[in-house]
């Protein structure tokens, strides 16, 4: 199976973008979603316990919790992603009988999702075409005398989703580096592996420096290459309450996106507030690339106005004096057209920098997913240095997570490239020697795949073909492995490209109760903003056969390193073992058990947010001087980037409207400047097919329905994942190897209507 989303003749239904972000249009949304997959029990049951002290992490984003809560702590997204695992259908042995692997590839995401919960445990032999049950004793039997098969632990890819839990990815990877590897590829090389490397490269930590509380004390706030009312959407109750603070909002983005036009908190409705709040100040509608010219320009004017924090900089900076001479002759016709900006309106943005005290800056895919997605970054972290806006209060840097605990699987050992610092603590606290040669990440695992030098692939969670670039490409080397094991709760692509013998096992959700040697159990998280807290399903689960997470790991490692010194099926039983490991083994998890029990958890250690102190080489944080990317284009290319709808959460999809931009039904749209459509002679709905290009290749994709929208010139927007098989897999970030899923050069072809305005 090729892995691509099958075509669909769907009506396409377009109407004008939404001015006013959540209200009661968010309320009605979540409401029909989660009556329809729960039931009104569980409904009420459930929403009651997400983002609660006493409940269970949103499985959707990794926005923090206020320590005061509401009694409703959840967004339209998260209230979708809470009812989607809380699912009463199940796709069990009958359901596989029924339908063979080929006839579900031909099914769409969103039915693939519909149908429910895995409910036991899932084989497809060699030739076989349908998957049949299997038992939990069989299946990590096989998997464990395939592992011990292997010729080499390296031979061996382990995949993680951001949705594991700190004590199921600690297990995880103590598991795999026992086995003598570092082939953990995760989801953070393909969304903000370009921020931790550019982070850890200027200010000595991979992550953000700002806490929720410093959103109260901002002066200016800084959107960048963000959509935060679809994909973060409790960020913007932050907003708000910022901007009723005084604070100014700039949304730098190729598209304007309605959260950050209007937000109505749907729950003012219980005080009878009827009205809403304009958010952003200033749009500046960047063009697809254009980031890294308007931040240059932006730090030369703040450089010539003088208004730089001197006592910062030379007490706690190095090499300011290197930018300021590469920005001294910077060419203004180059900075307005790479940026579609002009000079006007960065002159306004500047003065608002220039006399702002505290800087926040917020970013996510809009800026790591591009060749210089490290450099751009960089250049945020330019702006703040020259200021001193980091390690001050309502100031600092704020990389937005997607996944609910993407940060926390990094900080306990998902990591292909660990340092040798990292990997000493590690083996102290377990007692075992570990590998130091870095492993694979996503886009070097599908290479040794396809090169043959893969013959294992073990996926905890995540929709690995979905989430990954070059379809075709990836589906083809995957179906050349000889196991692929799913670890999933429900029904994806990925479980429809299979190697000789292929296993699902269905997991635990977040929201259900898991149950250990007759106690009940918890498991912790870490936020985008660095805090460790609980999360605690109360759901009875959808299947007496589901096992959870650390059971899975726990019961293979003990099955496949029965001399291993550690008691794995202890920690199964009883996941306080597991936090004591953990508290041995990672800095900053000192007392884990005690700490983490407090109500809202506790702070890791964050040097330059606790005391404007940076862990680089000299103790300094570091200017970075990077020259612009070529954003140029031949007359006849277009760049495409590839987004969310509204109704999609990462791979998931939810349902077929994107209700913020007044796209319904069809999601192979292609969005384009209407001035672009008229030159080409391309009406509404007229079908193209797209080619996209990268040294000498091309990939091809077809039929999708042009729609007229406000996006740059020359740029182009379409939902993910239909678009990843236009991604080429060499197409990489420097120094991250992050696809660049937002800097795809294409071209168009083909013009066949289909249907009339309406």
């Amino acid at each position: 199976m090729n892995g691509k989303t099958p075509l669909e003749n769907i009506p396409l239904k377009i109407g004008k973008p939404k001015t006013t972000a959540a209200g009661i249009p968010a309320v009605i949304s979540s409401a029909k979603h989660s009556l329809k997959k729960m039931g009104l029990t569980n409904t009420i049951k459930t929403l009651r316990m997400v983002n609660q002290k006493d409940g269970f992490d949103c499985p959707g984003c990794a926005w923090p919790d206020p320590e005061h809560r509401s009694s409703f702590e959840f967004c339209e997204n998260g209230a979708k992603a809470v009812a989607d695992e809380a699912m009463k259908a199940n796709v069990n042995a009958k359901f596989f009988a029924k339908y063979s692997v080929k006839e579900l590839s031909g099914k769409s995401d969103y039915w693939l999702n519909n149908q429910g919960r895995i409910n036991q445990p899932m084989y497809l032999g060699p030739g076989e075409s349908n998957y049949s049950a299997i038992s939990w004793e069989k299946s990590l039997k096989l998997i464990s005398r395939k592992i011990n098969s292997l010729s080499s632990p390296n031979r061996a890819v382990f995949y993680t989703s951001g949705r594991t839990s700190n004590e199921a990815a600690f297990l995880y990877q103590a598991f795999v580096r026992l086995l003598g590897t570092n082939n953990m590829p995760d989801c953070s090389n393909m969304c903000h592996e370009s921020s931790g490397k550019a982070l850890v490269q200027t200010i000595g930590i991979g992550k953000g420096t700002v806490t929720l509380d410093d959103f109260n004390h901002a002066d200016t706030i800084l959107v960048i290459g963000q959509n935060p009312g679809t994909n973060h959407p409790r960020m913007l109750t932050a907003l708000r309450d910022a901007k009723l603070k005084g604070a100014k909002i700039i949304h730098i983005n190729p598209l304007p996106e309605t959260g950050l036009v209007r937000f109505k908190h749907p729950q003012d409705y219980m005080k009878l507030n009827l009205s809403s709040t304009g958010l952003a100040d200033m749009h500046l509608q960047v063009k697809i690339g254009g980031d890294a010219a308007l931040l240059q320009a932006i730090n030369k004017l703040t450089i010539d106005a003088g208004s730089i924090d001197d006592g910062f900089i030379s007490k706690k900076t190095k090499s300011y004096e290197e930018l300021a001479k590469s920005l001294e002759n910077i060419d203004w016709t180059r900075i307005e057209t790479d940026s579609g900006i002009t000079r006007n309106q960065i002159d306004k943005l500047s003065n608002i920098i220039i006399n702002s005290k505290s800087i926040i800056s917020c970013w996510a895919m809009g800026l790591t997913q591009h060749r210089n997605g490290v450099h751009v970054i960089q250049e945020v972290v330019n702006l703040h240095l020259l200021g001193g806006h980091i390690g001050r209060v309502g100031a600092g840097l704020c990389p937005v997570r997607g996944h609910s605990n993407v940060q926390g699987n990094r900080t306990v050992g998902i990591w292909e490239a660990p340092s040798d610092s990292f990997i000493e603590k590690m083996e102290l606290g377990l007692k075992n020697s570990m590998p130091r040669k870095h492993g694979y990440d996503v886009v070097h695992s599908i290479s040794a795949m396809e090169s043959n030098d893969v013959d294992f692939l073990f996926c905890l969670g995540g929709n690995f073909i979905s989430a990954t670039p070059d379809t075709t490409r990836t589906a083809t080397a995957v179906s050349k492995l000889d196991m692929v094991v799913h670890v999933s709760t429900k029904l994806n692509r990925s479980h429809l490209v299979n190697g000789s013998e292929s296993l699902i096992l269905p997991c635990l959700g977040r929201t259900e109760s898991d149950i250990q040697a007759e106690v009940e159990q918890f498991v912790t998280v870490e936020n985008s903003m660095g805090i460790v807290h609980k999360s605690q399903g109360k759901l009875k689960p959808a299947s007496n056969m589901l096992r959870s997470e650390p059971w899975i790991i726990g019961n293979l490692a003990d099955l496949t390193l029965p001399e291993s010194n550690i008691d794995w099926l202890g920690c199964v039983e009883n996941y306080d073992k597991v936090r004591d490991l953990i508290s041995h083994s990672i800095s900053g998890f000192e007392d884990y058990n005690t700490r983490v029990r407090q109500p809202n958890g506790f702070y890791l250690p964050n040097p330059p947010k606790d005391s404007c102190e940076f862990e680089t080489n000299d103790g300094l944080a570091h200017f970075s001087v990077n020259p612009l990317p070529d954003v140029s284009l031949n007359e006849d290319e277009f760049v495409m980037m590839t987004i969310r709808s509204h109704d999609q959460y990462n791979t998931t999809i939810y349902g077929l409207d994107d209700r913020y931009r007044g796209i319904k039904g069809n999601r192979r749209v292609l969005m384009m400047n209407p001035h672009d459509m008229l030159e080409r002679n391309l009406k509404t709905r007229d079908s193209v097919n797209i080619t996209s290009h990268f040294k000498g290749t091309t990939r091809f994709s077809q039929k999708w329905l042009v729609i007229p929208y406000n996006i740059p010139k020359r740029n182009l927007a379409a939902y993910f994942p239909e678009a990843n098989e236009l991604v080429p897999l060499e197409s990489t970030a420097d120094v991250s190897n992050t696809p660049t899923s937002k800097w795809i050069i294409c071209t168009i072809s083909g013009n066949d209507s289909t249907a009339e305005e309406e």
